[in-house]
């Protein structure tokens, strides 16, 4: 019985000092991270673009966290500075990935400043990158005769396009570009703690 009762102490002291180190001391440490002074909060567009981007699954492929030099050529590859606790201040939930199929897309505003590439590249990302794995979010977007009053109509080059067709983007594609867009941690993040590191 004796052994019993130290088996469950041990147990549960072991228990106690994960939960201890794993949810109480990172819950301390991040209790006062701020904002960043050139960081805006999400526009509505944005909010809506980033519950396409959840829905249809981009997190699985992408990731939105660079990481420092010695833990990988994120630097170099043009993704930014490793990412800081404050530039996820007005996430919920954080949308930090653990896959990296296609790069990462923290600071993909920077990189592609443009609505009408994002809006060909969902189309049909071979139109941009030849060789990509990325499916065709096509379900995003209209095939018509001819564009109506207020559609957006989207530049694809004619090769991707059925003759005599225009493709015009739905709302959720311009509400995901909005949020792809606004993707901007360029701003400086001195005096913040240690950045996250993905995979």
């Amino acid at each position: 019985m004796k052994r019993f009762v130290m088996l469950v102490a041990g147990v549960l002291a072991a228990w106690m000092s994960g939960w201890i180190a794993l949810t109480i001391l990172p819950r301390q440490q991040l209790a006062t991270v701020q904002a960043p002074a050139g960081l805006a909060p999400y526009t509505p567009a944005q909010l809506a673009g980033r519950r396409v981007y959840v829905a249809d699954g981009c997190l699985y492929c992408h990731s939105q966290q660079p990481r420092t030099a010695d833990f990988g050529p994120d630097g170099l590859r043009g993704w930014g500075r490793a990412s800081v606790p404050g530039d996820y201040f007005y996430d919920d939930p954080h949308l930090l990935g653990t896959s990296r199929t296609g790069p990462d897309l923290l600071n993909i505003g920077v990189r592609q400043p443009s609505e009408d590439w994002h809006l060909i590249h969902l189309y049909q990302p071979r139109a941009l990158v030849p060789g990509s794995i990325m499916p065709a979010f096509r379900f995003l977007f209209e095939v018509k005769d001819r564009a109506a009053p207020g559609d957006r109509v989207v530049p694809v080059p004619p090769q991707w396009v059925p003759p005599g067709k225009v493709v015009t983007a739905r709302p959720e594609a311009l509400a995901l570009v909005a949020y792809l867009r606004g993707l901007n941690r360029s701003y400086q993040a001195s005096g913040e703690m240690g950045g996250h590191h993905g995979q």
